[in-house]
């Protein structure tokens, strides 16, 4: 039975660090609006498992010498109550859901009837087999396999494929679209924090997927403008 209480201790300090846990400063709105997501669902889950684990140790040290069990009485008030219980955690997961899948962030869908979004810096994407070019309005030039964003601007990705399926997937900054041959998508995000993000593809697209990789740089505007200068002048 020691042993038992222990687990129950070590379960209860670990729901209670995760509760005050503070979570690290998102990437983007995008990461953002996630991280919220599984953060409501992380303070929902857990309790939830802490007091199932206990009811499931309780019966098991109950009932343990139980040589003659007997059949589960009826108790209308008790099943009510749970299935009350259990309807009410399912309504505010899926407002929570909700609330995130309706973010015209990460649902481009949304910002048609939303003002959230703003103005926005559109940028053109063409996945091949195997990588990414990128085509800025600003001097109409392309980079390879390197996304340069400038910070807390609205971006817009509007993606197309030259061959197979791909999917964009950015998981910094909380970015992930398929991308279908001959159906344009669209992604949206606003980076927070300058720096250097891994770029996937995360759909299997041939022989070369693995290395269809690449890397999204967020600058702040003075460096991001100053880049695009360089970038637009003749070589």
């Amino acid at each position: 039975m020691r042993v038992t209480r222990h687990s129950v201790r070590l379960a209860a300090i670990a729901v209670f660090v995760a509760l005050l846990a503070t979570p690290v400063a998102a990437q983007s709105v995008n990461r953002a609006a996630i991280d919220e997501l599984n953060t409501q669902l992380l303070y929902v889950a857990l309790p939830l498992t802490l007091f199932v684990e206990l009811i499931l140790v309780y019966a098991i040290y109950r009932f343990r010498d139980n040589d003659d069990p007997k059949p589960t009485a009826d108790d209308p008030a008790l099943e009510i109550t749970w299935t009350t219980a259990t309807a009410v955690i399912l309504v505010f997961v899926g407002v929570s859901g909700y609330f995130v899948l309706t973010n015209p962030f990460l649902t481009p869908a949304a910002a048609a009837s939303s003002g959230e979004t703003g103005e926005s810096l559109e940028i053109e994407v063409d996945a091949y087999q195997w990588g990414w070019e990128f085509t800025y309005p600003e001097g109409d030039f392309t980079t390879k396999n390197r996304l340069v964003i400038p910070e807390n601007t609205n971006v817009t990705l509007v993606m197309s494929s030259s061959d197979v399926i791909h999917s964009l997937y950015v998981p910094g900054l909380g970015i992930k679209q398929d991308i279908f041959p001959g159906q344009p998508q669209v992604a949206r995000t606003r980076a927070t924090v300058p720096g250097e993000y891994d770029l996937y593809c995360a759909e299997l697209c041939g022989s070369g997927h693995s290395r269809m990789g690449g890397t999204v740089v967020v600058m702040n505007q003075t460096a991001y403008d100053e880049w695009v200068a360089t970038q637009s002048s003749p070589q």
